[in-house]
């Protein structure tokens, strides 16, 4: 979850989506498609060592090891492990609207990688690499990395847009924007994992959605020294759902097109949040 203070990832195939190679590879059809994508899914053993799960998932990994290794630096200099002061966040890099404004937007993206106490950094890890492992085989190692930032910014861009005068900090806008992507990757038809199984997948990223939505409200009318910052989990939810849609997986579409359809739409929404960005800072001023 994001918390705010008041105050300031070879195969010969053409198809697009391939299981990680560490994983069994289903039957070819002589065309080049690939078995599992018309009506007869292959179920893909699961990842049994951690050497496979770190072949699968890097990015997934890296991101999670550079949340946990900036809360190691802030505890090492000082910061309280359990209660860390405003004054520690912002100097870290949480999102505070006042500064952003002024012209430190690189906060949007730092405050995604700063958290608020070992607790806070505990919950939000866990959710990141259970939607990382799901979500890398599907969307690579730099497509995780891309969604992360992306919606991690949008978050923040959409808390600094509602409520500039609070500090907010937290990867949870960013695991909100992998579950959007989620649930519509994991809609699809193609995918070479056995029906009942995606639709089981598909409903816990929806029930995690909802679950967490419902507890962030809870923040509005429950007044504590830490509040949940909806606005950063519905600005990175929305995000996702929106890179998701260009990135949901077609039949006999080549890879390098997946990957061209990828970068348009990474490109696309990045140029979406930097005119969204000015128009937040015009608003304000």
């Amino acid at each position: 979850m994001s918390s705010n203070w008041p105050g300031s990832r070879p195969s010969q195939s053409s198809a697009e989506i391939l299981p990680p190679e560490s994983r069994a590879t289903p039957g070819s059809y002589p065309d080049g498609r690939m078995a599992g994508y018309d009506g007869d899914p292959q179920p893909l053993p699961p990842r049994s060592t951690r050497g496979s799960r770190w072949a699968t998932a890097p990015a997934t990994y890296t991101l999670v090891g550079t949340n946990c290794a900036v809360y190691l630096a802030m505890v090492l200099r000082g910061v309280s492990p359990s209660n860390p002061s405003v004054q520690d966040l912002v100097h870290w890099g949480a999102n505070f609207g006042g500064y952003v404004l002024a012209g430190q937007w690189w906060r949007l993206l730092t405050a995604a990688f700063v958290h608020v106490g070992i607790l806070h950094l505990a919950t939000n890890m866990w959710c990141l690499w259970n939607l990382g492992l799901l979500g890398e085989p599907l969307l690579g190692p730099a497509g995780v990395v891309a969604v992360y930032c992306l919606t991690g910014i949008a978050g923040n861009l959409l808390s600094t847009a509602v409520h500039p005068q609070i500090v907010g900090a937290g990867a949870s806008g960013a695991v909100f924007g992998l579950a959007g992507v989620l649930i519509l990757l994991l809609k699809a038809k193609l995918l070479p994992v056995p029906p009942q199984e995606i639709r089981r997948l598909r409903k816990s990223v929806i029930y995690f959605a909802l679950l967490n939505f419902l507890i962030g409200g809870t923040s509005m009318f429950f007044h504590t020294s830490i509040q949940i910052d909806n606005m950063a989990h519905l600005g990175g939810f929305l995000c996702g759902l929106a890179l998701g849609a260009p990135l949901v997986p077609r039949i006999g579409v080549a890879r390098s097109q997946f990957a061209f359809r990828s970068w348009v739409a990474y490109s696309s929404m990045a140029v979406l949040l930097l005119v969204f960005g000015f128009g937040i800072a015009s608003f304000w001023r």
